[in-house]
């Protein structure tokens, strides 16, 4: 997809538009359902996001970042034994 055809406002309403599907996975787990969306489980929606972010980071543009480990964390790389 060529992010840098698009506005600015449209590359933000597609960034919260993946926000607020994850966000709706998130509800949807903690209500014992299936997520909807499987953005977790599918990395096409992690390149999205990580596609729009470049751009808008290019054009100079503020955003919050997409938290994808759901306030959890990360655990940090270990080398070696």
């Amino acid at each position: 997809m060529d992010y840098g055809a698009f506005t600015d406002a449209s590359l933000r309403m597609m960034y919260e538009a993946v926000r607020g599907a994850l966000k709706a996975d998130d509800d949807f787990e903690a209500h014992g359902e299936e997520p909807k969306f499987r953005v977790r489980a599918t990395l096409e929606w992690k390149r999205h996001a990580g596609s729009l972010e470049a751009e808008m980071l290019k054009r100079g543009l503020q955003l919050d970042i997409i938290d994808w480990t759901n306030g959890q964390g990360e655990l940090p790389l270990t080398v070696g034994p």
